[in-house]
């Protein structure tokens, strides 16, 4: 059974004395180096010269004497814990030319996804620890709700452990972003990796995306209005997704109508067949053999990345997307 952690288990003096080097400030990185830095953790944030986000970070800087601003090279020197929040396809060449050679020798090395670890685009120096720190949930939210008082769930994981005080620096660290308020469970980096990929790619992403737009094409094709179809198949999934959010399959089943639970239990099979769950399974295996992270390297390391930004393109034009943007404009609550 996987263990789970709360703030009494956590021993947040385990960061005194040290310097957290957040390197990225985007979704995860200003949530995680402004938590930490009203948690009274001193913060390095570190950011290529002219970056989006230097202002940004600035301005948070100069309202809290725990956080300040540097070079990536400047805040990886100065971090004795270093905080990897940037693009996967990013995290390796900045590792390697600009943090490595900066680590020493106890520092300790932490991400918020286990990809380039698990799958060893990132090859730490052994006299480190190596550690993750996942929330589960969006940047804003793991702010938001720390600013609430609460937390987001996270997950921790210790890849290596030179210190043999590895597990308490994660626990920390979850604790001074605000997870210990939620629940902190601790899993391992290839765990992590796998379900995550394999959820966005099967589920959360790529099926339930190509689900709403065959959904939509089938109404549409046999002559039904692309509105009608947009309302049917993808603006009513929010309502549905909440529910479960709430209240698990349950609770979404109590709230809908018994038409809609009985036309649930006789159709979803249908659809979900046994050659689908097949094709789950060679999903999952592309993912634990490394096809997937050695395919998506390859193709984000090409310069051009012809096939991803023409994929994208492509998916950019089809109706689906001109009908429900004219559509959201008739929802006011969209626009705060």
């Amino acid at each position: 059974m996987i263990k789970k952690y709360y703030d009494t288990d956590c021993n947040l003096g385990m960061l005194d004395g040290k310097t957290v080097a957040v390197i990225g400030f985007g979704s995860q990185g200003h949530a995680h180096a402004m938590n930490l830095a009203e948690s009274g953790v001193k913060v390095v944030v570190g950011l290529r010269e002219g970056s989006g986000h230097w202002e940004k970070a600035a301005a948070f800087a100069a309202a809290n004497p725990n956080l300040s601003v540097m070079s990536i090279e400047d805040a990886a020197k100065a971090g004795d814990l270093v905080m990897m929040l940037v693009p996967d396809e990013l995290a390796a060449d900045i590792y390697n030319k600009q943090v490595a050679p900066n680590m020493k020798e106890g520092d300790i090395l932490a991400f918020a996804h286990g990809f380039n670890i698990h799958f060893q685009f990132v090859k730490p120096q052994k006299d480190i620890d190596v550690i993750m720190i996942a929330p589960k949930g969006p940047g804003h939210t793991v702010r938001s709700q720390y600013l609430e008082g609460k937390g987001v769930p996270s997950l921790i994981a210790v890849e290596q452990d030179y210190s043999g005080k590895a597990k308490e620096y994660a626990l920390a660290y979850a604790s001074g972003i605000g997870a210990g308020r939620a629940g902190i469970l601790e899993t391992s980096f290839r765990e992590e990796t796998e379900t995550d990929l394999f959820g966005e790619q099967a589920v959360l992403c790529g099926g339930v995306c190509e689900l709403m737009h065959a959904g939509f094409d089938t109404l549409v094709e046999a002559g039904y209005e692309p509105e009608m179809a947009y309302f049917e198949c993808i603006h009513e999934m929010k309502l549905i997704v909440d529910l479960i959010n709430e209240g698990g399959f349950g609770k979404m089943r109590y709230s809908i109508s018994n038409t809609a639970e009985y036309g649930d239990y006789r159709t979803g099979r249908r659809l979900i067949t046994d050659a689908t769950r097949k094709e789950m399974k060679q999903v999952l295996r592309e993912i634990q053999d490394g096809t997937f992270a050695s395919e998506f390297m390859t193709e984000m390391s090409s310069g051009r990345r012809a096939k991803f930004l023409a994929t994208r393109r492509m998916q950019a034009q089809h109706p689906v997307e001109a009908v429900g943007a004219k559509l959201r404009e008739m929802m006011s609550w969209l626009h705060k």
